[in-house]
């Protein structure tokens, strides 16, 4: 006679469990992002969506937001494209070793792992040479961690920023052909 609590017992786990399993499934609503801090980036194959960090680098994303105000980035090529890496942009030369008529900024430096879609400054050897390039990482490169400033993160769009020509610098070079603040999206 003791097995009917025990059988009530686990048909009252199992149910729970199932419960529990169901909820933990179901995927939770995507974060909203706030428009003054989600940068547009239109490439030919579609539009990548990032969300500026400013609690994480708030001089770098001041940066990026005037830069895409300025309409700097639009028609700027992706002049360094490491499979397995990351994507880089932002130099109006096309080279590697320009940036914008702004001054250089100090760094930003935070434990934020770089990770696949993770957006971060790009710069000399100096600490505090950042300008107007960044790059998006492909993947998990610890060896970034707390050596550059991460500013953003790929919301969506990735498969985008995938597709972008590969090389250093490409053959044929892909650009930005717009890039936009979502609140200034018309």
């Amino acid at each position: 006679m003791r097995l009917l609590p025990l059988v009530a017992a686990l048909g009252l786990c199992f149910a729970a469990t199932t419960a529990c399993a169901q909820t933990t499934l179901t995927p939770a609503p995507a974060p909203k992002l706030d428009p003054a801090n989600t940068l547009i980036l239109e490439l030919k194959s579609g539009k990548v969506t990032i969300e500026l960090l400013p609690a994480l680098a708030p001089k770098h994303v001041e940066r990026v937001k005037q830069l895409a105000k300025d309409g700097f980035y639009n028609g700027i090529k992706w002049h360094r494209v490491i499979p397995g890496f990351m994507a880089q942009s932002g130099d109006p030369t096309g080279t590697g070793t320009g940036g914008s008529k702004y001054g250089n900024l100090s760094a930003e430096f935070t434990p934020t792992p770089f990770r696949r879609g993770v957006v971060g400054a790009a710069r000399s050897a100096s600490k505090d040479s950042a300008n107007s390039q960044f790059f998006i990482m492909f993947a998990e490169t610890p060896g970034l961690n707390g050596e550059y400033t991460a500013w953003g993160r790929v919301i969506d769009g990735m498969t985008f920023v995938d597709g972008i020509a590969k090389g250093q610098p490409p053959a044929t070079p892909d650009i930005i052909v717009k890039a936009y603040l979502a609140s200034d999206a018309k």
